[in-house]
């Protein structure tokens, strides 16, 4: 008992040590960053880990040298679409390709699986081409309606979940006389909300730190996103490091704010949709 004790007891120990390893190794860019952010110019090359003396005037700076709190909007206001887009359009094609028969319907799910295999960079120069043809290049649509109406992903995601569920629930709803879009809309869906919830978030966390696109679409500062300012912030020549983590750890504050209220229904969920190992 003792040895079995004591094997269960290193075991333990060996799997929290690592553990805080990789938590160190995805914590550590971040507080280095924290710290940078209140160090003066000459500190950075030095590698102090802390500031000598916190320079909080860094944060005031930035939003002295680019209008962040118009991109954060811009940047909030981008991701509530999109996510609201996806979260709807992804739930009604997994309620399709779940509980709906029709003919083809697994050949058309593998081969709309099969676009995750594109890279986004294939994509870029034919929806670009789009956007112009529409007028919406440097506009807010642009940055709205490629990503509104659903995703691979996404659909996969709900697709799953809805599989968990039931089918007494639709074979009642039916027998009361439901349509189905009711089945869908006032029996299936509401029993979807942890599935909707880890999609919602990762929809918004892709959205927020989304770069590429709006680099390409984008050129006045009005409509700008957080991620295009921070490369406006960076000079040719010269680059104000402090100032540059500052308005990083401004830009991280929105993700970790949505995180921590969603993350007990966001854990929740990934372990029930079968994306969390299981």
């Amino acid at each position: 008992m003792n040895t079995a004790r004591g094997r269960a007891i290193l075991r333990g120990v060996a799997i929290y040590a690592v553990l805080i390893g990789i938590a160190w190794c995805a914590l550590a860019p971040i507080l280095w960053a924290l710290s940078g952010s209140l160090k003066g110019e000459g500190e950075i090359a030095e590698g102090n880990l802390l500031p000598a003396s916190p320079q909080w005037s860094n944060y005031g700076k930035v939003f002295e040298l680019l209008p962040l709190g118009r991109m954060l909007l811009n940047t909030a206001v981008y991701a509530v679409c999109v996510t609201a887009g996806q979260v709807f359009f992804c739930s009604l094609a997994g309620y399709a390709f779940a509980r709906l028969r029709f003919r083809g319907r697994e050949v058309l799910f593998v081969a709309y699986l099969g676009t995750l295999m594109v890279p986004l960079t294939v994509t870029v120069i034919p929806q670009f081409l789009l956007m112009r043809a529409f007028g919406w290049v440097d506009t807010p649509w642009a940055m709205i309606v490629p990503g509104l109406f659903g995703s691979a992903f996404g659909t996969y995601l709900m697709r799953q979940f809805f599989r968990t569920l039931p089918t007494e629930l639709e074979e009642a709803a039916i027998l009361d006389g439901c349509s189905t879009w009711q089945v869908y809309w006032r029996v299936l869906l509401p029993h979807t909300r942890p599935a909707l919830m880890v999609l919602g978030v990762l929809t918004w966390i892709t959205v927020w730190n989304d770069f590429l696109w709006p680099l390409v679409m984008i050129q006045r500062n009005e409509i700008a996103t957080v991620t295009l300012g921070l490369v406006r912030l960076q000079g040719q020549y010269y680059t104000q490091w402090p100032i540059l983590m500052a308005a990083s750890m401004v830009i991280l504050l929105p993700l970790l704010v949505v995180y921590a209220i969603a993350q007990r229904a966001f854990i929740r969920g990934m372990a029930m949709s079968g994306l969390g190992g299981r």
